[in-house]
């Protein structure tokens, strides 16, 4: 089996949720993989020259180095960090995660092509990020999806006689969500039964802002924090709608664990979602920061609880196919 360095953000453990880096490493260690991840440094500086440093320290231990790449102010770490691997002949593949890596392609053609030509591969976690590739001009790009392991995550069929809205990211401003406070709020104005639980750790500030604004509003929201993934999903089955208010996406993890919990998915139509979810099969998409798009959806799911049985059978599926012993082999094949 080969070796592996892993360079992400390693954060679970300073407050964060916990990222691709900790669920891949853990699931490529089970298939033999020996794995090396790198940062669990706080401090971004830091972090970035710790990172620099195992590139360094195990050039000559390891086979591939596993870049998690991002659209945001971390899409830096992958510059740096890929340009050290060409420097001292390292393999190096890119694990494009940031919804808005698209946009960044344009905003920093140099910088990316830099990245991106010089992969060893580029991995896609959806279509949708390898067809944006594809049209600036990347064709090195391999589609492996997020992966979950399924059985963690035990299915349930829900009521809808009352709303129980469930919201699970980091807070932060890309991921919108003081529309969610917004969402339950216009359901209380039309006499709705509606509640709110919001999962996640603070991520920009934006914590703090959703929690000041749901006082504003007069609006009693959960906050619990961050929650590991056996809380948060133990805790799921108090409730019945999953909404993901996001302004820009790829494949987010949380939805694909959600669609597999049975709980019906309301997600923004942007990004990787329209690739992830088919409106109303498994899930329903509307417009972005729409509030009134995403309370007309809650309302259809409330009045046709036979439909959101089915898009939540449908989801649940569909996301068996994203199990990870149905997604190992396309990485053992990649490595090996």
């Amino acid at each position: 089996m080969k070796n592996l360095l892993y360079i992400g953000n390693h954060l679970s453990k300073t407050g964060k949720t916990e990222t691709t880096i900790e669920t891949l490493s853990k699931s490529l260690r089970l298939e033999g993989y020996k794995v090396f991840a790198f940062s669990n440094k706080r401090n971004k500086l830091v972090r970035l020259f710790d990172m620099l440093f195992a590139i360094l320290k195990y050039a000559i231990k390891v086979d591939y180095v596993l870049i998690d790449t991002y659209s945001t102010s971390n899409f830096y770490y992958a510059f740096l960090c890929s340009q050290l691997c060409r420097i001292v002949n390292l393999k190096f593949i890119p694990i494009l995660h940031g919804g808005n890596l698209p946009k960044r392609i344009k905003s920093n053609p140099k910088l990316s092509k830099a990245i991106f030509k010089n992969a060893f591969i580029n991995i896609s976690p959806s279509t949708y990020i390898q067809s944006e590739f594809s049209k600036q001009g990347f064709s090195n790009v391999m589609i492996i999806p997020n992966a979950i392991d399924l059985k963690n995550y035990p299915f349930k069929l829900r009521e809808f006689k009352t709303i129980k809205l469930l919201w699970v990211r980091s807070f932060s401003e890309i991921y919108n969500p003081l529309l969610a406070v917004k969402i339950v709020k216009s359901l209380k104005d039309e006499g709705l039964n509606a509640s709110l639980c919001m999962v996640g750790p603070e991520g920009d500030g934006t914590l703090e802002k959703t929690k000041d604004y749901a006082k504003a509003l007069g609006v009693d929201v959960i906050f619990t924090g961050k929650l590991s993934k056996n809380e948060w999903i133990k805790m799921s089955t108090d409730y019945n709608v999953f909404l993901n208010t996001t302004n820009f996406d790829n494949m987010p993890v949380s939805v694909i664990e959600a669609m597999a919990l049975g709980l019906p998915i309301i997600s923004t139509n942007v990004g990787g979602l329209p690739f992830l979810i088919n409106h109303n099969e498994d899930g329903i998409l509307v417009n972005r920061d729409d509030v009134s798009e995403f309370v007309d959806a809650i309302k259809e799911i409330r009045s046709c609880p036979d439909k959101a049985i089915k898009l939540a059978q449908n989801a649940r599926r569909k996301v068996e196919g994203y199990d990870w012993d149905k997604i190992k082999s396309q990485w053992i094949s990649l490595l090996d």
